[in-house]
């Protein structure tokens, strides 16, 4: 727990929806049951809307707010700005709170481009040359389960990385009457399911193994090219709102497969037409030791096969990612009490706050979303060159 002498943190966020709820959770309840270095104060939130703005203040438990989030950068008790508005307006508002010295935390992918991500590292790395952090919020990373995995694997206790499988499964626009969304518009998103969750099955395969994707070869498709408009919405949506209906400009599935630089066999697939699955992070690595699987839906669980044990009881180890020697556990409930999502977000503010009180730089870094942008690009090149391989 943070104490009351720890030295303040000024938080201020962009954005309050779904992703702003589960950051503003994170902020919160980070301090009352970690022993965090500093003391994590939410000072204000930013939206596009007056009204709408104010009432998420109240709700998320922020100071104040703003429809002007260029405001927050000339506040002297803001230390930190938290990017959780869509992926178009990252890189404006992280390079300017960066240059304005304020630590910054940008929701995945980082941008929209590899261009502008690339901007994005840039200005982090001149920022860090004056003690100013950035970090991008690849959050999967933190659930124990992973995290635990990704030790595992460190430890050498799956040898050579000979496969990953990567799959993030969805449902929820299945349904071709469900309405128009902000992220099914290219301008705003950047891109559909590749983006928004082919990124974090990316990011876990290359942080699980340790290794860098060099290559990939991939396929994007889109299955409903109109949807209906939310009528009444007042324009919240960011032009999905009115009558009749609005063209999908992103895709809604990608599969591709890859190289690692060690040399491993790696394959994806990310899609929000899997009925049934609502929020399926699949992960498994295979090396020359052993194999370790992870499902998000069982989140609490690390399926662990040790190749060298005796084959007469050798079988996948089902561990239960709830003692205090695992991951974060330590600081939670007792064991055997699982955790859910929004831990991950909390790991997140623990890991960020330590690193900036610590003056180290966090992770993952702008670069490393950078290099996820990468990725995501190179799939994209692949798509519409007749799935040829592309480096990244």
């Amino acid at each position: 727990m943070a104490g009351d002498d720890a030295p303040t943190l000024g938080v201020a966020m962009v954005g309050y929806s779904f992703m702003g709820a589960a950051h503003s959770q994170a902020w919160s309840v980070a301090p009352r049951f970690f022993d965090l270095p500093l003391r994590p104060r939410m000072l204000v939130v930013a939206g596009r809307q007056a009204g709408p703005v104010e009432a998420a203040a109240r709700r998320l438990g922020w100071e104040g707010s703003t429809t002007d989030w260029r405001s927050l950068l000339e506040r002297d008790d803001v230390d930190l700005v938290d990017v959780c508005s869509p992926g178009d307006t990252h890189a404006e508002i992280a390079v300017a709170a960066l240059e304005a010295g304020k630590h910054v935390l940008c929701e995945k992918p980082l941008a929209n481009s590899v261009e502008e991500a690339q901007v994005m590292v840039e200005a982090a790395e001149a920022a860090a040359a004056h003690g100013v952090r950035a970090t991008v919020g690849f959050t999967y990373r933190r659930v124990p389960a992973i995290a635990l995995a990704r030790r595992l694997v460190a430890e050498g206790r799956l040898g050579t990385v000979r496969h990953v499988r990567a799959q993030y499964l969805q449902d929820w626009i299945a349904d071709e009457q469900a309405p128009m969304s902000w992220r099914l518009e290219k301008e705003i998103a950047g891109s559909g399911a590749l983006g928004d969750i082919g990124a974090h099955v990316v990011d876990l395969a290359q942080h699980v193994t340790g290794e860098l994707l060099t290559g990939v070869t991939g396929l994007l498709e889109t299955f409903v090219h109109e949807r209906p408009l939310l009528a009444g919405a007042g324009g919240s949506l960011r032009g999905t709102a009115g009558e009749g209906t609005g063209r999908v400009t992103v895709d809604d599935a990608a599969v591709f497969t890859g190289r690692l630089a060690g040399g491993g066999l790696a394959t994806f697939e990310a899609t929000r037409f899997a009925w049934g699955r609502k929020n399926a992070i699949r992960l498994e690595v295979n090396g020359s030791k052993g194999s370790l699987a992870f499902d998000f839906e069982d989140m609490n669980v690390l399926h662990y096969y040790d190749a060298t044990e005796d084959p007469l009881v050798a079988g996948f180890r089902r561990i239960y990612v709830t003692e205090p020697q695992h991951p974060y556990m330590s600081a939670w409930w007792p064991a055997g009490h699982g955790l859910g999502y929004e831990h991950g977000f909390v790991h997140q503010v623990v890991d960020l706050v330590g690193a900036v009180a610590a003056g180290e730089d966090p992770s993952p870094s702008f670069a490393d979303g950078l290099q996820v942008q990468r990725v995501l690009a190179a799939v994209e090149r692949s798509s519409m060159r007749a799935c040829a391989w592309q480096d990244v």
